[in-house]
């Protein structure tokens, strides 16, 4: 049997390829009319206030820029809360040791620097741990769930297939589906800004686009960002098996038709030496 492990490369290249088209089609334009509408306000602004020469404006606006790198927010004045208070320290932590890092906020000391190194090498190994441990549990639950549906002359494969829709069905409305809710009211985002923001967390991806309790015109409640941190926790562990299981089936599938294709070629050879004639047989004596 030849092995599925070329076609699922080409296949994952494929993909790779698509995904590269549809973004640029999809980004490139937008990213062109926002480049041109920036440039134009800067020369606005040159106009509104002569005292200003270019070069004092770019200084200006790189200053901006380190600004927002070092996760100081540009707007409102100096009284906008701290990024490291303790809320927003334990959030940081968080998504140090999930790996979203969504790169908005960063340690700007040496120290803090060589501390987040190690933390992450210590902290990364035993997020996975508790995951790990997380999985476990709530495959537990999954078992005993399956106990309890499970019922006499109901088909294995029905009772499967009525967990694992109970167990996605759950899992959505408390991860996917009421989070974006909450996060429009406070946020004040739309909930597909609210969505986009809960998968790409969940996922781990963190572009950092969109991140929580960053708005500096609103008022949040101190655990905010640690109650975030806390979903955040155990929407990884349920997504994670989410993928696990939609990988496995991805694997057995792309195995089942592989299988079925050589069995095909196989029964197609056979097929083909029964069909020639016989030929004559050389007998070699002894």
């Amino acid at each position: 049997q030849i092995s599925w492990t070329p076609l699922l490369v080409l296949g994952y290249l494929f993909y790779l390829l698509l995904g590269a088209m549809v973004f640029q089609l999809l980004e490139k334009q937008a990213e062109t009319h926002f480049r041109d509408q920036f440039q134009l306000e800067k020369l606005k602004f040159l106009q509104n206030n002569t005292c200003l020469d270019r070069q004092a404006l770019e200084q200006f606006v790189q200053v901006l820029m380190e600004a927002w790198e070092k996760g100081v927010n540009p707007e409102g004045n100096s009284t906008n809360p701290s990024n490291w208070d303790f809320s927003n320290s334990f959030f940081f932590a968080g998504t140090v040791v999930t790996t979203i890092g969504y790169g908005n906020l960063s340690p700007s000391t040496v120290a803090g620097q060589i501390f987040c190194v190690f933390y992450a090498l210590f902290g990364v190994p035993l997020n996975l741990a508790f995951l790990n441990q997380l999985g476990k549990a709530l495959n537990a639950h999954l078992l005993t769930l399956e106990r309890w549906v499970k019922k006499p002359g109901r088909a294995q494969v029905q009772c499967k297939f009525t967990i694992l829709a109970i167990f996605l069905t759950t899992g959505t409305l408390l991860f996917l589906v009421f989070p974006p809710l909450v996060f429009s009211y406070v946020e004040g985002w739309s909930y597909g800004e609210g969505f986009y923001f809960t998968f790409i967390t969940l996922s781990t991806i963190g572009f950092g686009d969109y991140v929580v309790g960053t708005n500096p015109n609103k008022h949040y409640i101190p655990v905010y960002r640690s109650l975030t941190a806390i979903w955040i926790v155990f929407g990884l562990a349920w997504l994670a098996l989410v993928f696990n299981v939609g990988a496995d089936l991805m694997e057995r599938y792309l195995q089942l038709k592989w299988h079925k294709s050589d069995l095909s070629l196989a029964e197609g050879d056979t097929t083909k030496l029964e069909d020639e004639p016989e030929q004559p047989r050389i007998h070699i004596p002894s």
